[in-house]
């Protein structure tokens, strides 16, 4: 067994046995940006994008459309960035959280994105490197959400340098760079990646969130990177592209690329795209070429944290050892006894809001659930239909294929369906009844925070994972597939109910050894790794309109 099943079987018993340093107290002061600070470094303007008609959250969570792929152009990945990790508004709204009291003031504002994040502090760092099929001259750049712009970091085209590190070749000659197929492999993750020139990688600066949450934010994090790609996924999905993310590739060669250390930032997906008009172009590898820029750190002190750097070298030790097709097989997710009380559930909702705006309106509830407005079948039905597209994460992650994450759900104020505790089956798209009676009063002893009442919520979904069967299977870098696809299902989820104008706020402050016990998860190894509320909120809550103020 590796470091990561240690590390796995601590953030389980975290709500029992603290996770070292217990005594930890962030420093809110000396607290670091959230961004990335390149000053000095050249700013491209992003430009605007419109949504076609048609790119609904609806289409952005099902399957794969028939006809030919679009493919991405700089108006398009700018209107992905901006919707997803683009700042788009300000919360002022008030709520329970503990952050109420300091956001009228500037410097301590909250924004909005249409990404989820731990804590909301967006760790993820993107960045762009381009190939000569690009609209700017080739290089690596960093998406500064502040000002959605592109902020230069190294000027040439080291695509060649991306594709080695993926493992994957470039072909001679092309046969259809517009579509599919056009490396001349088959339209696998690799063989999208062998037909590119443009990438996507998504890096995390650990101290962003170990400030607050110390050795518990590689846990954070790492769902942090599926909440992304989810966003990404959904949106493209929507209107006719696609999004196929790599995880397992030569990490500390991109870190070299990138100029970070895999200590302070690790490398934890790319995303090949297909550019408008791309030709791939065989480039060598740039061994000698990494951005030379780095980034300015506001902390005066920064600290690191055993755990977490334990996790980073765990991780990428074996990371571009790429798991054959299936390998996930043996760590599949147990499908839920049929022997149980089977509830049907109706048919899912059509979610017909535009991506765009059901991400922009996506917000957490933070206390506002009223469980005297209980939550509709059709909305339960139609959000945990969401999380089970969102648990298919696609690229190399082997989700595709094999589903390794169940569903549970708390349904506590529900019309039309009996309180109790539910698994869901995905296949049948029913709930078994695995124990009756209203959830409320277990699930407000087990919640840390006071942020929630969770008695008063319509339904509380559970995603679990078999960890350490995946750990077993694929190894330590399977973690971070196991989080990044529990990240992807919580982004589906909140943006169905952004859809559907339902309430809801993701958590993971809970404890996890009570969850597993009551949901009786000791026979099936697996885990409960984070809480997804839903329900009607109070009616006219008090907000401030800062877009027309």
């Amino acid at each position: 067994m590796g470091y990561a099943h240690d590390y796995a079987a601590a953030i389980m018993r975290r709500g029992r046995v603290p996770m070292p340093p217990a005594d930890f107290v962030p420093n809110w002061a000396d607290g670091p940006r959230k961004t990335k600070f390149y000053p000095g470094a050249d700013t491209v303007p992003l430009p605007g994008h419109t949504v076609p008609p048609g790119a609904t959250v609806g289409r952005g969570l099902g399957p794969a459309h028939d006809g030919p792929e679009r493919a991405f152009d700089l108006h398009t990945l700018s209107g992905m960035l901006r919707d997803s990790y683009g700042l788009t508004g300000r919360r002022l709204g008030v709520q329970a959280n503990t952050d109420l009291d300091a956001l009228p003031f500037h410097p301590l504002a909250n924004w909005s994105r249409g990404t989820a994040s731990g804590g909301g502090l967006y760790p993820v760092s993107i960045y762009w490197v381009s190939g000569p099929s690009g609209p700017l001259p080739p290089g690596v750049h960093y998406y500064a959400t502040r000002h959605h712009a592109m902020q230069r970091l190294l000027t040439g085209d080291v695509s060649g340098e991306v594709r080695d590190a993926l493992g994957v070749p470039v072909p001679a000659v092309p046969e259809d760079p517009a579509g599919p197929g056009a490396s001349g492999e088959p339209d696998s993750a690799a063989g999208r990646a062998a037909g590119a020139d443009q990438f996507l990688v998504l890096g995390i600066k650990y101290w962003q969130n170990a400030f607050k949450y110390n050795s518990f934010s590689f846990h954070a994090v790492t769902m942090d990177v599926g909440t992304v790609v989810q966003t990404w996924r959904i949106w493209a999905r929507a209107q006719g592209l696609r999004v196929e993310p790599l995880m397992w590739f030569d990490e500390r060669r991109l870190a070299r690329l990138l100029g970070i250390r895999t200590e302070e930032e690790g490398v934890f997906a790319v995303v090949p795209l297909r550019w408008q008009g791309a030709e791939p172009r065989p480039a060598p590898p740039a061994g000698t070429a990494a951005v030379r820029r780095r980034d300015v750190e506001r902390s005066r002190t920064v600290l690191t944290f055993d755990a977490v750097t334990g996790m980073q070298r765990a991780t990428e030790e074996h990371a571009a050892r790429r798991p054959v097709a299936g390998a996930l097989a043996p760590a599949a997710a147990p499908v839920p006894d049929p022997r149980l009380p089977a509830v049907p559930l109706p048919a899912p909702l059509p979610l017909d809001a535009d991506v765009r705006t059901a991400l922009r309106n996506r917000r957490s509830s933070f206390g506002r659930f009223d469980a005297g407005r209980p939550l509709s079948a059709g909305h339960l039905a139609s959000c945990l239909a969401a999380a089970t597209a969102g648990a298919s994460l696609g690229g190399d992650t082997g989700t595709d294929t094999t589903p390794v994450a169940g569903l549970y759900a708390f349904v506590g104020h529900t019309e039309g369906i009996p309180p109790g505790t539910y698994a869901y089956d995905a296949a049948a798209h029913t709930l078994r009844l695995v124990k009756a009676g209203p959830p409320g009063t277990f699930l407000q002893k087990n919640y840390f925070l006071a942020n929630y009442n969770l008695e008063q919520t319509g339904a509380v979904l559970v995603p679990t994972v078999r960890t350490r069967a995946v750990l077993d299977t694929v190894g330590d870098r399977g973690y971070r597939v196991v989080n990044a696809v529990v990240g992807a299902i919580s982004q589906s989820v909140y943006t169905a109910a952004s859809a559907l104008g339902v309430g809801c706020g993701v958590a993971l402050g809970f404890d996890n050894v009570s969850y597993t016990e009551e949901l009786g998860l000791e026979r099936t190894g697996e885990a409960p790794l984070l809480i997804m509320m839903l329900g009607n909120e109070r009616p006219a809550p008090a907000d401030f309109r800062h877009e027309i103020a």
